[in-house]
């Protein structure tokens, strides 16, 4: 059985809990280290489980309390090279944040951490590198895809692999289009190394979602370019004409951007 939270998912910072048998990790810690712990100490959370955190890439809503969980609180980063000398470039990072306190990883090559099997795989963003993660907990097989401007055949893979995903819904295309962003902002958002749309999202869950997957949450929603409510009919209405029922073939919620989620309970 894994537990399952999130601290908060989107531009504002990302930062998911995951723990097995007691023991815990972040995947990402975009959230101020004060924000962090008050957030965890609302859903009764604790930094002394944990026992490293997983990066995704350097972008600074993910990143934001990497510095202070490491420094302070001596919980060790994982993170590729690639992702690691990002990291050092962030204004967000402190500079004394040295490869001594990083487990190098690399995509593709499976370690344990807190009880769990963890393998990372490349997504395409425009960072450093930019990883995603498949997670085993005993029978339990978890994926998190955040932050890709397309969908990649590894992507595809594990998606199919998986009983419980947090896939990136980011924008409405739409929305995006009409929004006010500069162009320049809107082509970045848009591109290969972009984000993921809705609908891109809903394509990737109607041809690849198996029937082992048993639950989904839509993440790294835009504030301005996209809507819960929205995100979650988008996918639902394309799922339908794959002739896919969200909420009887798999759960499907939308995670919220400010806001910890209640715990789930994988099994």
């Amino acid at each position: 059985m894994l537990k399952f939270v999130s601290l908060g998912s989107g531009s504002s910072g990302n930062c998911y809990y995951l723990e097995a048998g007691g023991e815990a990790i972040l995947i990402d810690a975009g959230l101020g280290i004060r924000t962090l712990k008050k957030t965890m100490a609302l859903v009764g959370l604790s930094l002394d489980r944990l026992r490293g955190i997983l990066v995704t890439h350097d972008h600074a809503d993910h990143i934001k309390s990497v510095g202070p969980l490491a420094l302070d609180h001596h919980i060790p980063v994982f993170a590729t090279d690639d992702v690691f000398r990002g990291m050092c470039k962030s204004y967000c990072v402190p500079a004394n944040l040295s490869s001594a306190h990083v487990v190098k990883i690399c995509e593709g090559q499976t370690f344990a951490v807190a009880g769990m099997e963890v393998t990372p795989f490349p997504v395409p963003h425009d960072a450093s590198a930019c990883m995603g993660y498949a997670i085993r907990g005993g029978d339990v097989r978890f994926c998190l895809i955040t932050d890709a401007g397309a969908v990649t055949e590894e992507m595809c893979r594990r998606v199919e692999e998986a009983q419980y995903l947090v896939l990136e819904a980011n924008h409405d295309v739409e929305m995006l289009d009409r929004g006010p962003y500069p162009p320049h902002l809107k082509t970045r958002i848009r591109g290969g190394h972009g984000h993921l749309s809705n609908a891109q999202a809903a394509d990737l869950l109607a041809t690849h979602a198996t029937p082992a997957l048993k639950h989904v949450w839509l993440c790294h929603l835009s504030e301005e370019n996209n809507h819960p409510e929205l995100a979650r009919k988008s996918v639902e209405m394309h799922l339908r004409q794959m002739g896919i029922v969200a909420g009887k073939d798999f759960g499907l919620e939308v995670l919220k951007r400010r806001t910890p989620s209640a715990p789930y309970l994988l099994e």
